[in-house]
């Protein structure tokens, strides 16, 4: 795992080496143990690269790294996973190697067939390739996007950087925030790919490939797209076939997911997912597996440690854990530099302390991540498939009923409810986006009204426009499936694993989103994955002779941080100095009247709105920040 970073210029002029190692140490953190540059002698391009030693460890792997002859040059962050059958491969064809690196593979493999290359490899990657003799460079991106790449694109320069961090260490880029992004951000916590909180600062898309050329010519394509079948299209399987298809392939996901010369682990919180993961680690490794969970102080709704346990001792793990208390919230600065922005995600939180935790043991873990987006393991996808079966005027009455009384608790099955029939009168994808949204119905009272006015219209379902002609004809459960994977999946779970891991220098790998998997899973029957209210049953089925029996019955839980408690108790303060402050520096853009109104009501217990300010805390910091982040990179 590392952190790469480069440009393309188009003004002829030659990029700047002190700038090039500039962007590159912005990205320490994602590679301590090496570094590297490259210089096009044409003067056209430049390479730069921080490395985390997984892979061959000598210094024959590392970055950045040529073929044979030097015309091609390669910056990778990430595995692949099938790079041993593809150097046999390549070897046979007459290649030669200098490392056992993977990084060597994609270089040789370049080659041969040019960006093609890039659907031949498994794995998780960001990769750059400077192609020497037509002054190309070539950005991709693995499939499910677990491993970040942004670009920043002018008239002058191209730039590309595994994090915007690097940007702000270049002085010829001028990085400003994009008001337009503001309104996607206070909607879904993030802002939906490819767009960022910056102007002209994007994301290199999941599945694609893009190339420039000399002349500035930018050509993009897709070698990978997620695929349901149409719902009159699903082919038919047998139960018993089914069972072993999944778990044929999840334990070959993760098999090829233990190649490493360094101490491996695996995160465990107690859930279904990683438990699986855990399990099958048990069976394949011969020491104990290195496991590391974490739960919360305070509040019993949000703490799994005990789950974790179950499962820890069943598989004999060397297991550690971790509590948080309210003081984390001082990473609260340390999360927003890693994310370069905003992140309304809580759960960053605690994935950061496991990381760092774990980190001490390990330098690779194995996640869950991936199974509740493959096997319908959100409860929003229940309350898809089941909303649309519940006449409208029916759920209109249930929600005057149930909003009467607030609920005690924001996991509660009363809150619940109320979000549930509260979407009741809006289109399917309006209720998904409702559901997992900060804030929907109250945007237009959260935005300063000049604000508002000076950024145009708004669109709640832009991050689904896109994929919209992809959906046509698939059932309720798989259009949703669909357009989970294709938003949530990279701009928020992948986004907060990525930078809270590799914040500490720790890798980590995701079973569950091998493309093998990801594709058989797709194309099964939404009977195997819900039913009768009961999610992942085509999984649960195929380990259930892993999982223990307490965690199987369980309900899911989520990761989540109990920040309604913690805003009414120890961090009360702290939240109203940053939110009722007068000069807060939000209030060029959101109500002040109305953020007001939110603290009030959530201190009062009229509603649990925890997440809603922790996103806003997160902004005003930002806000905060932003200004000495600029400055210090143009002092530099």
């Amino acid at each position: 795992m590392c952190g790469i970073c480069g440009e393309r210029r188009f003004d002829r002029r030659v990029p700047d080496e002190a700038t090039l190692v500039a962007m590159r140490e912005r990205l320490v953190h994602r590679g301590p143990d090496s570094f590297g540059s490259y210089l096009s002698p044409g003067g056209g391009g430049a390479l730069g690269f921080r490395r985390l030693r997984i892979i061959d460890l000598t210094s024959n792997a590392n970055q950045p790294m040529p073929n044979e002859d030097g015309a091609v040059r390669v910056v990778f962050n990430g595995e692949i996973y099938n790079f041993r059958e593809l150097r046999e491969q390549l070897v046979g064809r007459g290649h030669r190697f200098r490392s056992r690196s993977d990084t060597e593979t994609i270089a040789h493999l370049y080659e041969e067939k040019g960006a093609d290359c890039i659907a031949d490899l498994e794995g998780m990657f960001a990769i750059a390739i400077w192609d020497e003799p037509a002054a190309r460079l070539t950005l991709a991106r693995d499939r499910a996007g677990k491993k970040p790449l942004f670009y920043y694109q002018s008239d002058d320069v191209f730039a590309f950087a595994s994090e915007i961090k690097a940007f702000l260490a270049h002085p010829g880029l001028h990085i400003e925030i994009d008001p337009g992004a503001v309104p996607y951000y206070f909607i879904h916590g993030y802002v939906p790919g490819p767009a960022t909180f910056y102007k002209h600062v994007f994301q290199v898309e999941p599945g694609t490939h893009m190339s420039v050329d000399a002349d500035g010519r930018i050509d993009r394509r897709h070698y990978w797209r997620i695929e349901f079948p149409r719902a009159a299209d699903v082919q038919p399987i047998e139960r018993a076939a089914a069972i072993g298809g999944v778990r044929e392939r999840m334990v070959q996901a993760v098999e090829k997911r233990l190649v490493s010369d360094v101490p491996l682990g695996a995160f465990l919180s107690g859930g279904i997912d990683s438990t699986i993961v855990v399990g099958i680690m048990s069976r394949l490794m011969t020491d104990p597996v290195k496991t590391f969970s974490i739960g919360f102080e305070g509040d019993p709704a949000y703490d799994e440690t005990a789950y974790a346990r179950l499962a820890a001792q069943r598989f004999k793990t060397d297991h550690t854990e971790f509590r948080v208390s309210p003081a984390a919230v001082d990473l609260i600065d340390t999360l927003i530099w890693h994310h370069d922005g905003p992140f309304g995600d809580s759960s960053a939180v605690p994935t950061y302390i496991v990381s760092k935790l774990a980190r001490v043991h390990v330098t690779v873990v194995l996640t869950g991540d991936g199974g509740d987006d493959l096997f319908a393991g959100y409860r929003r996808f229940q309350a898809a498939v089941y909303s649309e079966r519940i006449p409208r005027a029916v759920g209109r009455a249930v929600h005057a009923v149930l909003s009467r009384v607030p609920p005690r608790h924001e996991r509660s099955r009363r809150a619940d409810a109320q979000r549930f029939f509260g979407a009741m009168n809006a289109t399917l994808d309006e209720r998904m986006t409702m559901w997992n949204a900060l804030f929907f119905d109250d945007l237009p009272e959260l935005l300063h009204a000049d604000f508002a006015a000076s950024i145009g219209p708004i669109d709640p379902l832009q991050y689904v426009a896109a994929q919209q002609p992809r959906m046509v004809g698939l059932s309720t459960l798989s259009r949703q499936l669909h357009a989970n994977f294709t938003s949530y999946l990279p701009d928020d779970l992948l986004v907060k694993v990525d930078r809270c891991t590799m914040a500490n220098s720790l890798e980590a790998r995701s079973p569950f989103l091998d493309r093998q998997l990801i594709e058989y899973a797709a194309a099964l029957p939404d009977r195997y994955k819900l039913a009768r209210g009961r999610a992942k049953t085509i999984l649960r089925e195929a380990f259930a002779d892993l999982v223990p029996p307490d965690i199987g019955r369980r309900r899911k839980m989520g990761f989540g941080v109990p920040l309604g408690a913690w805003f009414r108790g120890h961090l009360r303060d702290f939240m109203r100095d940053v939110l009722l402050a007068p000069d807060a520096r939000y209030r060029a853009m959101l109500s002040g009247v109305f953020v007001e109104r939110l603290v009030e009501r959530h201190l009062a217990g009229d509603a649990n709105l925890g997440h809603q300010l922790w996103s806003l805390i997160c902004f005003e910091r930002w806000l905060q920040m932003l200004p000495d982040w600029t400055r210090a990179s143009r002092a530099a």
